[in-house]
């Protein structure tokens, strides 16, 4: 090769490699700065589902005492339930304390009527604390399906206009369906368990839904 070519290739190199690095940044996909809508949305997502776990937490430590005296046999479903509940309020207190969201200001309120709703219901029998558990999976079941659809939908937007979604919110959205799941999970055993046993079953579920979605709209929002 002549001395003018090889100075011609080393220019070209030159000019090529930047211009090359700078096309693969172009094409790489970036992270999206989160409108305040977005923010809002997960900030109140992470603030009612912590809220609602720990007042399963708290039903579940209620409850099991009284169902357990009288239906020893049901001492592991209550011990697994509770575990599982357990669980997902140390979860959602993580992910409070990693992005410095504050936990809903009725925390205390909710505690105290999550142990009432507990006590109460066992109070009743086995078949109204399992309807107590039916009631609040059906409505809970409904609500992380809502938040994982609005999650979904703004994920795909991102990648429609050709920003990355990051590993963050595809492990968020892995998290709400696994404790989705589980809650539903709660549900099938409370049905198996003699839930529609419970008298009247209309109104002890109605009321128990009822204040519920009472619960999770307050706590959305304070």
């Amino acid at each position: 090769m002549s001395l003018s070519a090889l100075q011609t290739s080393r220019i070209s190199a030159r000019v090529f490699r930047p211009a090359f690095a700078r096309t693969l940044a172009t094409a790489a996909p970036q992270r999206k700065p989160l409108t305040q809508e977005q923010k809002d949305f997960l900030s109140s997502a992470l603030r009612v589902n912590h809220a609602g776990e720990l007042a399963a937490v708290l039903i579940y430590a209620a409850q099991t005492p009284l169902v357990v005296s009288r239906q020893p046999h049901l001492r592991p479903l209550m011990k697994h339930m509770y575990d599982q509940e357990a669980g997902h309020l140390a979860t959602f207190q993580k992910l409070l304390a990693k992005h410095r969201i504050r936990p809903t200001a009725l925390y205390p309120v909710w505690s105290a009527a999550a142990s009432t709703l507990g006590w109460t219901t066992a109070m009743l029998g086995q078949e109204a604390a399992m309807a107590c558990t039916e009631a609040i999976e059906t409505e809970i079941g409904d609500h992380y399906n809502n938040q994982i659809r609005g999650l979904i939908e703004m994920m795909a937007q991102w990648e429609a206009d050709g920003y990355e979604t990051g590993d963050e919110f595809r492990e968020l959205l892995n998290t709400l369906r696994t404790i989705r799941d589980e809650e539903l999970e709660h549900l099938d055993h409370a049905v198996e368990h003699d839930s529609k046993k419970a008298d009247p079953h209309w109104l002890l579920t109605g009321i128990i839904r009822a204040g519920c979605r009472g619960a999770i709209w307050v706590s959305e929002r304070v």
